[in-house]
């Protein structure tokens, strides 16, 4: 059994080793080895901007820096990630990623969109040996028009270990409040990871919560918004060469088009629009979003079977609380499982067939954060859909470990 020695945030002499037992198991340690060994190594990057390609044993990712140019393929988190197995990247294009984090800082209400999109981040790293990576992401949230979130710095925790069908992370941000959808929100966030399958195709077309699933369908915050994204196209006389760049990027089917371009549109960091008609718009559009998600036409629906997203209205639901989730593939069998060490108070899923686009999202209605900063995030991908409850019980459950 190969043991790796931590190297930080130990006051003695710490070990970690990966294995898997039933009820105990005793260890020896016996020393070092001179023995070549078997663990995570180095692959070459992909993208631009890559920190780290990791052949775990179990996965390929790849984790970037981002380039802050606004785009899709701007994103600093995993923008590339497949199991050894399979082989099948979840973010082929590099378009999307996993590990952003959005509200509060990044909603309407503070004039930006997207962090992953429109800051970069510098990676520390912490732990890199055979058993286990730990990297820390460092980084500073841009300023926008609210005065209580400007100035904030945050970090982001990741660890990898070799052979195991999970990965973990943890966010820390430096202490806010503020209020989000009329709601005052302290030190919550939100965390997005996206996947994408193609047009017409879904990686994951099922989710469910562990002990049911209570959720409401419909996203009358996506359907405004795009309506306004139509309405701006057709009536505003912007004269800014950004407002003439997305005119052209959205001028196919809308519905198919990459959701960030409906965002950034609106984005005081993409002056495509001037401040006080971003104001504007983006404030009809809250009014009337905020009024139709609490409709009684919009009544809470209790499920004790996986929900198929992509047939709700805007292919998107809003879960309530939970702290283990999934989604998977009904047919395929893949799944990718989280488990929060606390629960997040609401999720926005989508899995939209018309782009190939599929999220997990930690917020609420009309981009209201809801998982508290400084949780743990543990999640598992794999040929899990069947028994997925039995792995985020694993991921929730670790084991005791005691010197004897």
């Amino acid at each position: 059994m190969l043991c790796q020695r931590i190297e930080t945030g130990s006051n003695g002499t710490t070990f970690v080793a990966v294995l898997s037992f039933k009820d105990t198991v005793e260890l020896e340690l016996t020393g070092p080895t001179a023995e070549p060994v078997k663990g995570i190594s180095q692959l070459p990057a992909r993208e631009s901007d890559a920190f780290v390609r990791l052949d775990t044993g179990y996965f390929d990712l790849e984790m970037c820096r981002g380039t802050a140019q606004g785009t899709g393929s701007s994103k600093w988190g995993l923008r590339h990630f497949s199991t050894l197995d399979e082989g099948i990247d979840l973010l082929p294009s590099g378009n999307n990623a996993i590990g952003g984090f959005y509200g509060p800082f990044f909603t309407p209400e503070n004039g930006l969109v997207n962090p992953p999109e429109h800051t970069t981040v510098d990676i520390e790293v912490v732990e890199q040996g055979p058993v286990l990576h730990h990297y820390r992401m460092h980084g500073v949230v841009p300023d926008g028009q609210l005065d209580e979130l400007k100035g904030k710095s945050f970090t982001i925790d990741w660890w990898f270990s070799h052979g195991t069908p999970y990965f973990e992370r943890r966010y820390q941000i430096d202490d806010f409040q503020t209020v989000i959808n009329g709601r005052s929100i302290t030190n919550k966030i939100t965390v997005g990871d996206e996947f994408e399958g193609g047009r017409g195709e879904l990686v994951f077309d099922r989710f469910e919560a562990y002990g049911g699933t209570r959720y409401r369908t419909g996203d009358p915050y996506a359907g405004e918004l795009v309506a306004m994204v139509g309405e701006t196209l057709a009536e505003s006389t912007s004269t800014q060469p950004k407002y003439a760049e997305f005119r052209e990027l959205l001028a196919g089917d809308l519905e198919a088009a990459h959701w960030d371009l409906y965002w950034r549109l609106f984005s005081a960091w993409e002056n495509a629009l001037t401040p006080d008609e971003i104001r504007d718009r983006l404030g009809r559009v809250r009014a009337a979003s905020h009024v139709l998600a609490d409709l009684p036409t919009r009544p809470w629906s209790l499920a004790n079977a996986p929900v198929d997203v992509s047939s709700a209205p805007h292919a998107t639901i809003f879960p309530g609380a939970a702290a283990k989730t999934a989604e998977f593939h009904s047919r395929l069998g893949r799944a990718m499982v989280w488990w929060t060490s606390q629960p997040s108070g609401a999720f926005q899923i989508v899995q939209r067939r018309q782009s190939g686009w599929v999220n997990w999202g930690t917020n609420g209605e009309n981009e209201c954060p809801e998982l508290p900063v400084g949780v743990t995030i543990k999640a598992a991908y794999g040929p899990f859909g069947a028994l997925w409850h039995e792995i985020a019980d694993q991921l929730e459950t670790p084991p005791t470990v005691h010197v004897s």
